[in-house]
């Protein structure tokens, strides 16, 4: 079956659960209503459904190949790439003076999630432009700006993030790429990067490379590490390309996933060293490239929604036409067989898919309403607050989302039985897609360890204890509500409130004294955190009262409480973990491991 974004789902998500309505009507939103956001979705679900969506198999199977002329996408590619540049699409959440639209960056995420769960393959391309017009609009020169953010934004042009080198994965202390001044304000890098999405491709006419890269007198380690723009073809003063620049794709990598994504080594001055601009200061660049990488890290656990809701959605198609065996007390005629998603096991895993899908879709949803009132909140005040809350929830929702995508595609595999396990159902594809999810943009195990050690800390607690508080409340108008299904809700939101709480107490209690056993239980911690965290924005969906609406509407007070029953007792669970350190971890040597 096809895609069909759930755009009512998403936008009651967005406006009324996550805030972003809140915002709509104000300040620099002035001229949006909440009911322009949802035109907006509406329009791009017709594009995600009609144009990508059909693409996905096709491009799987079909997959990239690297000509003597460069990298070509699989069939479709490029004329869906044009019509998505038609449309718009890029310049979403973009500022006006560089050709946006100015809408908020909640509603562009949301526009992500759907070319995502179109066509992941694709989808990757905007991520990573848009990344780079982030870290331009914040570091570029005016000059760079100028020439480069426009195409950007519009999207004729696209943008790579050049980090990982053979030598230097996640930590970039190893990196070796060079940067050597030319005396004119211009650069020439060498060196080679691995693992880059879209380094190359025959979509748009050119490609804007952001690279790290070492100044000759640069300090060791990341302190002397710099940010460079270097084109694939270089850029005229008078915006027109220039010269074919000498950055190339040298190859391609054979992938579990994603075949219709080009990930590229790409070899940076073998002819004489590829010409490139700084960006920001010199020896500041990783300071530069994580304006580019916290944004893309939270488009990353939109991508985890993304691939769950597709593979949910594929799950309910299949198991509402396939008959195998009878219920009990079928009124079913003798030999007759009914769909398997009357039965019960069939029924709990799909509603798993569903309430974990939601869960972190609200999740990446309030973390993109943080950063947009980070940056268009009312005051002084709003903003640092919204910053606050962006920065605790960056980790949360890159960790928890792409791991609940590839649960929930393992999940999609198990509906279809034997037949997920072959290729032609289209459930196997959406399981190899997702498993990049925790890898890349920071693995979930280094998310894990941002959140203990630099976000949990911020304003020494207050910032993850504000939202707790918010949970509590949750909570407490679910008590309040003398709803028998909202009940129960709070009762379990109370236990896992409960248990986060003291994991929380412990882990700020110990990561000064007790590094170790807080890094041990780190991701226990932040999975209890996305869970607790999960159950307490249902709730507050299951508790939202549009005017017009039923005060208990049906669909989501039972998602509500079937993901307070069936999910939420999973953080009691993960609190023992948490909290347990380390010493367990090296009960046994190396030898004795591998013996």
């Amino acid at each position: 079956m096809t895609y069909r974004a759930p755009v009512r789902d998403m936008a009651f998500l967005l406006n009324e659960v996550a805030g972003l309505g809140q915002l709509a009507g104000k300040g620099d939103f002035a001229d949006f209503t909440a009911d322009d956001f949802r035109s907006v979705m509406e329009e791009g679900a017709k594009l995600a459904g009609d144009i990508l969506a059909p693409l996905n198999k096709t491009g799987d199977s079909e997959g990239v190949r690297l000509e003597a002329s460069g990298v070509k996408t699989a069939t479709g590619f490029a004329a869906a790439y044009r019509r998505w540049v038609e449309g718009g699409w890029g310049s979403v959440a973009a500022a006006p003076e560089h050709g946006g639209q100015g809408l908020p960056l909640a509603l562009a995420t949301a526009m992500q999630e759907m070319w995502n769960a179109a066509n992941m393959a694709f989808g990757l391309c905007p991520i990573l432009s848009q990344g780079a017009v982030e870290a331009l609009s914040a570091h570029g020169t005016d000059e760079q700006k100028r020439l480069y953010l426009p195409k950007l934004v519009s999207g004729e042009w696209t943008g790579t993030m050049n980090l990982t080198e053979p030598q230097a994965g996640s930590d970039l202390n190893a990196l070796k790429a060079k940067a050597v001044p030319q005396g004119d304000g211009t650069y020439k890098i060498s060196g080679t990067k691995i693992f880059i999405t879209y380094g190359d491709h025959d979509m748009a006419e050119n490609i804007v490379h952001l690279v790290l890269a070492r100044l000759p007198d640069a300090p060791a380690g990341t302190r002397g590490i710099s940010l460079f723009l270097v084109p694939k073809f270089l850029v005229n003063p008078d915006g027109s390309l220039g010269a074919r620049n000498d950055a190339k794709c040298t190859g391609l990598e054979e992938k579990i996933g994603i075949h219709a994504s080009p990930t590229c080594v790409m070899t940076f001055g073998d002819e004489g060293g590829a010409i490139g601009t700084l960006i920001g200061e010199e020896n500041r660049g990783l300071a530069c490239m994580f304006t580019m990488m916290n944004n893309a890290r939270l488009l990353v656990g939109t991508q985890g929604v993304a691939i769950a809701e597709r593979a949910f959605q594929h799950a309910l198609s299949y198991a509402q036409e396939r008959k195998q065996g009878r219920p009990t007390g079928s009124p079913l005629a003798p030999g007759e067989m009914a769909p398997i998603v009357v039965h019960p096991d069939v029924r709990r895993m799909l509603l798993t898919m569903k309430s974990l899908t939601n869960a972190a879709r609200a999740i990446c949803y309030a973390n993109a309403v943080a950063i947009d009132t980070a940056h268009h909140g009312e005051d002084e005040a709003a903003r640092a607050a919204g910053q606050a809350r962006a920065d605790l929830l960056t980790p949360i929702a890159k960790s928890f989302s792409t791991d609940i995508g590839c649960e929930v595609a393992s999940i999609g595999v198990q509906i279809h039985g034997g037949m997920g396990f072959i290729e032609e159902t289209g459930a196997g594809q959406f399981y190899r897609d997702a498993r990049i999810l925790p890898i890349y943009e920071g693995t979930n195990g280094i998310q894990a360890i941002d959140l203990v050690t630099r976000k949990l800390p911020l304003g020494q607690g207050a910032v993850a204890r504000a939202f707790i508080a918010e949970m509590k409340e949750t909570a407490e108008r679910a008590h309040a509500s003398n709803n028998a299904d909202m009940l129960a809700v709070a009762a379990a939101l109370d236990e896992g409130i409960k248990a986060l709480d003291t994991a929380t107490d412990y882990m700020l209690a110990n990561l000064k004294s007790k590094p170790d056993d807080c890094l041990a239980g780190a991701t226990p911690y932040l999975r209890l955190f996305g869970t607790v965290a999960g159950g307490h924005f249902l709730a507050r969906a299951a508790l939202a009262n549009p005017q017009g609406e039923d005060p208990f509407p049906v669909a989501r007070v039972s998602l509500a409480r079937f993901y307070a029953e069936q999910v939420l007792p999973a953080s009691l669970g993960l609190l023992t973990p948490a909290t347990s350190g380390a010493s367990v971890l090296y009960a046994l040597d190396a030898e004795a491991l591998a013996g």
